[in-house]
């Protein structure tokens, strides 16, 4: 028994290894898992589900092919992926999860984020996604012509990069108090998500004077890797 987690992937036809990384998991070590939790930007952005590129089209294959074999595949919405919808997940045969996600792993409760909303020092950022989480913005944006919605795409990318270039790497980071308020809010004493690309494993201590555990998972820039999680313990792996 065994569920595997990953995230920020951030799928792009820059980026060829990346997608060959996560066919050799998907054929792989995938096969023998229970489930499959993707915690967001999968895909380096999404634009809307009428507008699949063929290396998305190439991941739906490869997810729906998983999902007939009898493995579930869950996924998460990240700050790059938001708009990814449920076509497109019917496509690939996903179970399309909410911001937050309390999910019973062999035992141990454990809450599933793509990480995002826990860097609350980041106000720039946060305003960002009040906004492009807002139904009636999102349902603007797609009405748009795909070729406009591709050009807003490329400059909230630029934005980004020249907002994460200009930010200290302190509120780029999660902030401790929304750390211990998802413990709380969720009931929970493991926490695992991505979002930060700072892959570790930290504690915090309770009011309650327990020990929680928050699990970040790695990025794909330099190789493909991958959380397993058995009833026997947490370990990383790499492909």
């Amino acid at each position: 028994m065994k569920t595997l987690f990953f995230s920020d992937l951030h799928l792009d036809d820059s980026r060829p290894e990346a997608f060959d990384w996560l066919q050799s998991l998907l054929e792989g070590p995938a096969r023998s898992a229970d489930a499959v939790y993707v915690l967001g930007d999968l895909f380096e952005y999404w634009i809307g589900d009428d507008a699949v590129s063929p290396l998305a089209a190439r991941f739906a294959d490869l997810a729906a092919a998983l999902g007939r074999s009898g493995v579930s595949v869950h996924f998460q919405h990240g700050n790059r992926d938001f708009l990814l919808g449920e076509d497109f997940a019917r496509r690939a045969g996903m179970r399309l999860m909410p911001e937050a996600q309390v999910v019973d792993l062999y035992g141990t409760p454990t809450l599933l984020m793509h990480g995002d909303s826990l860097c609350t020092d980041d106000t720039v950022y946060q305003a960002f996604r009040a906004q492009s989480r807002n139904p009636a913005w999102q349902a603007a944006v797609l009405a748009r012509p795909v070729a406009e919605r591709i050009a807003m795409a490329k400059e909230a990318r630029t934005a980004s990069a020249e907002h994460t270039g200009n930010a200290s790497m302190e509120i780029m980071d999660v902030n401790e108090a929304a750390v211990q308020q998802a413990f709380a809010e969720h009931d929970v004493h493991r926490m695992i998500h991505g979002h930060t690309h700072r892959p570790a494993t930290h504690r915090h201590g309770l009011p309650d004077g327990s020990t929680a555990t928050r699990i970040v998972l790695a990025d794909w820039y330099d190789r493909g890797s991958y959380l397993e999680v058995t009833p026997g313990g947490v370990v990383s792996r790499e492909l």
